[in-house]
Formats: structure tokens, C-alpha cells, sequence
């Protein structure tokens, strides 16, 4: 209680945060006449032998971690059964507090934050801790700007077992459950890494990307949905901020970041990329800048599955029942009819499109641009395709990859329709004078189906670039046909 003193030195002054297993007080240390902050088991644990061995190792832990993002424990000890931690206390607010009172926060702001949380987890990850519950309510920020780690509390010694945690046990804060932690599998650094990214996500949406009723329900979307595409919920994130989100709360551990540490980095990077960056012009024929790569996992070529073949075959029905009415302008015939999905408007003179190659400016082995013109040779049976990655956002090796269609001349195209057999995948259109770039903005994203046709902005340009920024499920995309009107 408020006026009680601990261990004959620590006087309780006001309760700051309360848990499910302990509670936090601002207290004046008499010994050193400061302010600290203690935190002590709820009476109810006394004789619980495995809840006060998880609380004396938190002390053991953190005591062992020197770092400035990550608050430092002064002492520990147990006053007439009472078992308790002392903390410096940071006179200040939590990222929680500060998320509900700002919403969502400024890019660079955000990612400054998460830069220094991602330093002080990667500091206890050196040092054999995983936090396990990363969380905006973990993190203390100081009235002078300082950004603090706390309350290691489920936190777990990498060395257990071989380096990994028990099974079985779910441990962590729903919204912020990675699907491992969700599943009871065993739990590594990569588990902060997501937990890192949801918090991450929160400051620049304002909101968490797996909401939900109750534990269960949140924890289950973890596991199975993949998050909303940020730039969608949020414009001026960049691209390479938007693949770094997305690398973190990959659902596979080994499709995140190897390393906290290599987060961390990719984030500063991403903070000086917000330098040049114009969410009102996107330019992606910049140098490469290539994200750390995860181990590439070998996928079987040449077969497909039952779902894609149907797939195919019912954009083949629909396809050849358009083209026998005369509707569909392939290869620069006839005139142009509906089964769009997206925005564009279907009016106007078709023109002839060439696929000439494809466009991967992040990339060395390129997209397969020897397939380029069955993407415009009137055949919705042949496709131009793109690689296989790892996770939809390209498993964090780029920002995107394309399709070049050559005009003939420069023409300023009004609309752009693209069918393809594996739709679920998100595109815009970009329009350049040459086939190897440089290529602007030529139309908002969309959510592309099996048939979409995306509105131009009506710029004059000889190559059009179907531009792939999120791949379908599957994680390749392919494109049947394409077809351009003036």
C-alpha cells in the first residue's frame, strides 16, 4: 500500500501499473534519497514456488543488461515473504499511453522508436534473453526523449533446451502474439522480431492488423492471415518501409529478419530512404539496395496445383465466351468490355501491346522476361510469371517486380486491363520511355483478380510496367494477358 516502506529502505508513494502477477510503484529510496521504481509479487504468489523462481530470474536477467534502451534493475530482494525488484524509474510515459493520445504517429517518428527498441532487444538477444512480451505498454519513454525496454517478466534464456523454449506454454500479449507463441511452438529471437513489427504497425496505423473479441480469436488470425497492405492504410510509408513490415511479421520465423540486429539496420535504413522519398511520384528505378536475404526454400517447377488449374481454366471459359461476342480487345482487336475489378473506365481505342521484358530493378536473375510476350500474344493459355518467394512481400528481397508492354510509340493510355490465373495479387501501373526504366507512377494500387482493369492518368509513354508490389497466395503471379486502351 501507498506509505508502506520495503525492506526497511523503499517507500511506496504511488501504484503505476498493475499486472496479473505484480504490481508497480513509484517509490523514494531513503538509502540514496532517489526516486526508483519497485515492483512486487502479488501476495497470492507467496507460496507459489514457480512464479517466485520466474520472478527472481527476471532479476538475474536484466540485471546482466546494460544498455540505454533498456531499464536497469538496482536490486532485488524479499521482505518478510514479499518478493520484490527495485528499477530506475523513468519519469515519463509508456508507447502505449502515447499511442492513444497521438494516434497514429509520424513515419520517421515511428521508426525512430522502433530503432531503439530493436537496439535494446538486440542487446538481450546477444546476451542469451528473449524478451517474449514486446509490447507498446514494455516500453518507457522519458520526458527527455529517452526510450526504455521493461519488464522482462515471461522473458526466456535462448540457452534453454538447446536454444529454444518449451513447448506447449502460450506466453505473451494477445495483440502482440507472434503465431509461434500462439501455436505453443518454441519460441526464438524471430518472436520479438514480430512482436516488434505489430508494435511497429500500431504506431504508423494506429491501430494493431489482428484485432479481435478475445484471446482465441486474435491469437488464431495470427496464425492463419497474413496483415492488410500498409501503404493501402497509410500512403506516405514507403516501399522498402512497407517490405520491411511485412519481412517482420512473416508467419515463419525463417522468413523474418536472421536478427534483431539486422531489423534494426534495415529500419535506419528505411528512415534514410524517407529522405527522397514523394508518395505523390513514386520512382522505382533506383539502385538496388538489397534487403538481407533469407535462405531461398526450393519450390517444385512445372506442375500445377488442382486449385490453379481450375483457376486457369475458368479464365480460358471466360476469355474465349468474350472473344467469340466480339468484347475483348486482345492484341489490339475489336473493342474492350467489362470483367474489371478495379477502377479503370473501358472506353476508348485499344492500342497493340508487346510484352517485352519484365522489370527488377532489386533483383539479378530476373522475372522470367523470356516469357513476356505470351502476355500479349490473344492466348489466355500462356503467361508471363514471376519468381516464387517466400512470402508474399518477396520474403524481404525487394520492393517489387513488374511487366514491360511495349506501345509501339509513346501514347498516353487511358486504361490498362490485366487477367491473370492467380489472382490475389496487388499491382499498379508505372509508365517510362524506355524499357529499362526510369518509371513514375501511372495509376493508383489494386487488388488485382482475374480481371482488372486499372484508370491511367492518361501521361504519354511508350512501355507500360504492370508493377507487383504483393504476390497471391501461392506467392508467384502470373499474367495471362494484357491489353491497353487510348
Amino acid at each position: 500500500m501507498v506509505g508502506d516502506v520495503i525492506a526497511d529502505r523503499y517507500e511506496l508513494e504511488e501504484l503505476v501499473g498493475s499486472g496479473g502477477m505484480s504490481s508497480v510503484y513509484r517509490a523514494h529510496d531513503r538509502l540514496l534519497d532517489r526516486r526508483v521504481a519497485i515492483k512486487l509479487l502479488h501476495d497470492r504468489y507467496a507460496e507459489d514456488d514457480e512464479t517466485i523462481e520466474r520472478f527472481r530470474r527476471e532479476a538475474r536477467s536484466v540485471a546482466q543488461l546494460s544498455h540505454p534502451h533498456i531499464v536497469t534493475v538496482i536490486d532485488r530482494g524479499e521482505d518478510d515473504g514479499l518478493q520484490f525488484i527495485v528499477f530506475e524509474y523513468v519519469d515519463g510515459e509508456n508507447l502505449k499511453e502515447l499511442a492513444v493520445r497521438s494516434g497514429r504517429l509520424p513515419v520517421r517518428r515511428a521508426v525512430e522508436l522502433a530503432i531503439a527498441i530493436a537496439d535494446g532487444l538486440a542487446f538481450a538477444h546477444q546476451n542469451g534473453l528473449v524478451h517474449r512480451d514486446v509490447k507498446p505498454q514494455n516500453v518507457l519513454l522519458s520526458r527527455e526523449g529517452e526510450v526504455k525496454v521493461t519488464d522482462f517478466g515471461i522473458a526466456r534464456s535462448i540457452d534453454v533446451d538447446h536454444g529454444v523454449t518449451l513447448t506447449g506454454t502460450i506466453l505473451g500479449t494477445s495483440n502482440y502474439l507472434s503465431p509461434e507463441q500462439a501455436s505453443g511452438k518454441p519460441v526464438t529471437p524471430a518472436t520479438d522480431v514480430y512482436s516488434l513489427g505489430i508494435v511497429l504497425w500500431e504506431l504508423l496505423t494506429g491501430e494493431v492488423p489482428f484485432p479481435g473479441d478475445n484471446f482465441v480469436t486474435v491469437a488464431l488470425r495470427h496464425i492463419n492471415e497474413q496483415p492488410p497492405s500498409l501503404p493501402e492504410v497509410r500512403r506516405d510509408v514507403t516501399p522498402r518501409l512497407a517490405a520491411a513490415v511485412d519481412r517482420a511479421l512473416a508467419k515463419d520465423p525463417r522468413d523474418r529478419f536472421g536478427t534483431m540486429g539486422a531489423f534494426a539496420a534495415e529500419l535506419q535504413a528505411c528512415l534514410d530512404d524517407l529522405e527522397t522519398f514523394d508518395p505523390e511520384r513514386t520512382i522505382v528505378s533506383m539502385p538496388a539496395v538489397p534487403l538481407p536475404a533469407p535462405e531461398r526454400r526450393p519450390v517444385a517447377r512445372g506442375r500445377r496445383s488442382p486449385h490453379r488449374t481450375l483457376a486457369l481454366a475458368v479464365v480460358v471459359l471466360v476469355a474465349l465466351a468474350a472473344i467469340a461476342a466480339g468484347v475483348l480487345g486482345l492484341g489490339g482487336g475489336g473493342s474492350h468490355g467489362g470483367g474489371s475489378s478495379g477502377g479503370g473506365a473501358s472506353s476508348g481505342k485499344p492500342v497493340a501491346l508487346r510484352g517485352v521484358g519484365d522489370f527488377d530493378p532489386q533483383g539479378s536473375g530476373g522475372e522470367h522476361g523470356d516469357t513476356a510476350s505470351q502476355a500479349t500474344d490473344g492466348s489466355p493459355s500462356t503467361f508471363w510469371y514471376t519468381e516464387t518467394y517466400a512470402s508474399p512481400a518477396f520474403g524481404g528481397l525487394k520492393r517489387g517486380v513488374g511487366l514491360v508492354v511495349d506501345a509501339g510509340a509513346s501514347t498516353a493510355l487511358k486504361s490498362l486491363t490485366v487477367h491473370s490465373p492467380t489472382p490475389g495479387f496487388q499491382a499498379a501501373v508505372l509508365a517510362g520511355d524506355s524499357p529499362s526504366g526510369p518509371f513514375s507512377s501511372d495509376s493508383g494500387p489494386e487488388n488485382v483478380g482475374m480481371s482488372t482493369t486499372f484508370a491511367l492518368s492518361g501521361r504519354s509513354a511508350r512501355y507500360y510496367v504492370v508493377w507487383i508490389t504483393r504476390l497471391p497466395t501461392g506467392n508467384k503471379a502470373e499474367i495471362s494477358e494484357v491489353a491497353g486502351r487510348r
